[in-house]
């Protein structure tokens, strides 16, 4: 039997543990051995997005202990998944750890990709007809580069019809700490969003972010937009059953 590490990451432990649930389960349905360490804390991104590199440094060397046998390391999220492959190595540049972060980052997998490319997933839909539309989250876009992956696994589901954004690409507002910095222009830039999405006549709008789907979904209801969010793993785990 295979084994991986899970990161959760600090939304997925705060606000999303039933998502890291649905993700754990959708790795033990391909056979898969999941080990969660119980002392895994943050990637480091909001501080790293801060300009706190030493602090950053930290909690790297951390998590490079913490993960420390050969194994992939599967987190549910590009943002952190980004940050650990490709922001580590930056962070570490010509450093006595150099080598064992590029060691580390090649372990790192955000789930879409794992399930996608390297376990080449086979799905049975038992849901009933949907209409979904996407978002990517930027960091999933531009830095861990796993929207394909994403995409791939929704149209796996034979009952699910995935209506494509105009502006799919463009950000929604959250960026972390970006939202509490800017918080007008960070508005205005999920309002652009959600008209996008209610312009498209779904039933349920998908992302692999919690912060982006927060983010959405709160303004969406502040603003009486009734359209449903999901995480992308909640959502393929109760699609195909195995929650």
């Amino acid at each position: 039997m295979s084994k991986v590490y899970f990161f959760a990451t600090c939304l997925g432990s705060v606000a999303y543990s039933d998502t890291c649930i649905s993700a754990i389960k959708l790795l033990q349905k391909e056979g898969i051995e999941v080990i969660f360490k119980k002392d895994q804390t943050c990637c480091g991104q909001p501080s790293y997005n801060s300009g706190y590199y030493d602090e950053t440094r930290k909690v790297a060397l951390h998590n490079l202990e913490l993960f420390n046998e050969d194994y992939p390391i599967i987190i549910p999220s590009g943002s952190c998944a980004g940050m650990m492959r490709e922001d580590y190595k930056e962070l570490f540049h010509n450093d006595v750890y150099g080598d064992k972060f590029k060691s580390f980052s090649s372990r790192i997998y955000e789930l879409s990709e794992y399930l996608d490319k390297i376990l080449n997933v086979r799905y049975h839909d038992v849901g009933n007809p949907v209409k979904i539309t996407w978002h990517s989250n930027c960091h999933a876009l531009r830095v861990t580069k796993c929207i394909p992956s994403a995409k791939n696994l929704l149209r796996k589901l034979q009952n699910v019809e995935l209506i494509e954004l105009d502006r799919e690409e463009e950000c929604c507002g959250f960026g972390g700490t970006f939202s509490v910095k800017e918080p007008e222009i960070s508005r205005a830039m999920v309002n652009e969003k959600i008209e996008d999405i209610k312009s498209k006549n779904i039933d349920l709008l998908i992302s692999a972010d919690a912060g982006c789907l927060m983010n959405i979904s709160g303004a969406m209801s502040k603003m009486g937009v009734d359209i449903k969010s999901m995480h992308l793993y909640d959502f393929l785990a109760k699609r195909i059953g195995v929650v």
